[in-house]
């Protein structure tokens, strides 16, 4: 005889999982104790949406699926944010949550919730176990369906009374894909490359944008070579950092809301867009109506449902990313067709890159991050929060390969970063982990620093201090009257005291002292984790920035 608790680990087992975050609870304790003795790695976090952001962060760092356990109600109500995260940034999770006995389930039982209702919009599937026979069934068919097509979290609930049922061998039913997704080209995707490849011959102004979308098919490299060989300008989404090398002449920068005048105008101005793996969202295409005005589109995504939802598609391929660019490797190169377009793009860039204004006696964020980079020599694992500091991180970082930047994209969580980095870190630990984060972000998920010293983790998180919730103030100094409702700290914790209870070694930056690239080499360079807090001017703005609803050329830069 075996219960659901023992073949449910068993079959997590052979999904090859190397480690499972979570927080145990009452209807969880079959589980828990079953993983007593599992081969895999049981990481206890202090907070479940921290369980959810750990597992995004080993996911979103390897390809592979994270994988979390949660107790019912609470327990399932807090790892809420974290799978409404991986579903909008298509990150492989399962996500198993208590349940209940099911004779209870309905009866409003005490930390009972509808886990099935509650994740059916943000997730790509939910189900509930109903017996024990079906348990390895539903594991492996939720880590298939996770990493099938577009990537993204399943959800599966387990009663308490189904986890602790035993039944015999002979009984539990047997694994029987029944996915039908295959990453090859369907012949009506072949011929609408073949015919966007014949139009972009044509062309004298491409550009190739590139998304998370590459990175999840791991189509990395067949992306680097297809930009080489026709020699056309690189822009990128947030999530599509690390495709292209930061210092590639072809690599525009960040287009978007934030972005780099350089990709900005470049996606304006260009007679042909190539996008693949990216969703168009509004923080990209600010203006629908207006974006790229003069180009063909063709825009190449795994999920049907992106293809025309925000922006007119000449060209929609429905493919993998990976199989796509194979495919386009074939066609002979265009590099001779546009090559004064490519100068004046160059020269764009050497004239306005990002930029910042350097005052006297003030260190400025940028200029952190800059050193940080190259101290790491731009090949740190960097995860982030949401916010300013993240969107400096995005600019003035070198990121160097694909999946070194882990970030919260489309829902835009604050709280994302120490767990992220975490997750991040226990699936790399040879690898140096950077955290960038901002003193609001920070205090959403800090009791995970516990999880830091208990583990012996290598983070070094660099606190971007300036008292502020900076990114909502800047947009209320524009948009409202500089009427900062809100958004500056009266108090603040002493964060260094705080790293210290929790055992983590901590450095402090205030203004620009001759030292400072010293004191923050020594806390890179140093065992185990630290904390390096740097005091930053309070009303640094990120710059460039397009106002909403106005187009990619129209870019605010600041005094």
């Amino acid at each position: 005889m075996v219960n659901g608790s023992k073949l449910m680990v068993e079959a997590l087992t052979d999904e090859k999982v190397e480690m499972l975050f979570g927080y145990p609870g009452g209807t969880i304790l079959p589980e828990y104790d079953e993983m007593y003795q599992a081969e895999f790695k049981n990481i206890l976090v202090r907070h479940e949406q921290g369980a959810t952001h750990a597992a995004e962060g080993y996911a979103k760092s390897t390809g592979k699926t994270g994988v979390v356990l949660v107790t019912s109600g609470p327990g399932a109500t807090n790892a809420v944010t974290g799978v409404a995260d991986a579903m909008r940034d298509s990150v492989p999770l399962v996500v198993f949550t208590g349940q209940v006995g099911t004779g209870l389930i309905g009866t409003d039982a005490f930390q009972e919730a509808d886990v099935l209702s509650i994740y059916k919009s943000i997730s790509k599937k939910a189900i509930q176990i109903r017996s024990a026979t079906d348990v390895a069934n539903v594991v492996h068919q939720a880590f298939e369906i996770a990493q099938s097509g577009r990537k993204g979290p399943v959800v599966v609930d387990l009663p308490k009374n189904v986890m602790s049922e035993e039944v015999t061998r002979a009984e539990v039913k047997q694994w029987e894909s029944e996915s039908n997704f295959s990453t090859e080209l369907k012949s009506d995707s072949k011929e609408k490359l073949k015919a966007m490849m014949k139009d972009l011959r044509a062309a004298k102004q491409p550009v190739l944008l590139v998304g998370g979308g590459a990175i999840a098919a791991n189509a990395s490299q067949e992306f680097r070579q297809f930009a080489e060989k026709h020699q056309i300008p690189v822009i990128s989404s947030l999530l599509g950092l690390g495709v292209v090398h930061s210092e590639n002449p072809q690599f525009m920068g960040m287009a978007g809301m934030h972005g780099s005048f350089a990709a900005n105008k470049a996606l304006h101005n260009s007679d042909f867009l190539i996008n693949i793996g990216c969703r168009f969202e509004d923080r990209l295409a600010t203006n629908p109506k207006k974006f790229a005005p003069k180009a063909k589109i063709s825009h190449i995504d795994i999920d049907p449902n992106e293809i025309g939802k925000i922006i007119r598609t000449d060209y929609g391929v429905v493919a993998d990313a990976k199989a796509a660019l194979t495919a386009m490797l074939e066609e002979p190169s265009t590099a001779d067709n546009h090559q004064d377009w490519v100068n004046e793009t160059t020269k764009r860039k050497q004239d306005h890159d990002y930029r910042y204004h350097k005052q006297s006696g003030e260190l400025k964020p940028q200029q952190v991050i800059e050193a940080v980079g190259k101290f790491t020599e731009g090949k740190a694992f960097v995860a982030t929060d949401v916010g300013q500091h993240q969107m400096w991180a995005a600019q003035f970082y070198p990121f160097t390969f694909a999946g070194q930047l882990v970030t919260s994209g489309g829902l835009g969580t604050m709280g994302f970063g120490i767990p992220s980095a975490i997750g991040t870190q226990f699936a790399h630990p040879d690898d140096q982990v950077v955290l960038f984060t901002g003193d609001g972000s920070f205090q959403m998920t800090s009791e995970e620093l516990d999880v830091i010293k208990s583990y012996g983790l290598n983070i070094k998180i660099v606190l971007l201090n300036n008292g502020v919730l900076g990114m909502v103030r800047q947009w209320q100094d524009l948009f409202y009257d500089e009427r900062r409702s809100q958004t500056v700290f009266k108090d603040q914790p002493d964060f260094q005291k705080l790293a210290a209870d929790y055992g983590i070694n901590s450095y402090k930056i205030i203004g620009q002292d001759a030292d400072w690239q010293t004191i923050l080499q020594q806390a890179l360079d140093a065992p185990g984790s630290a904390l390096i807090e740097v005091a930053i001017p309070k009303w640094e703005e990120v710059q460039p920035m397009i106002a909403p609803g106005q187009t990619n050329d129209n870019m605010i830069e600041f005094d």
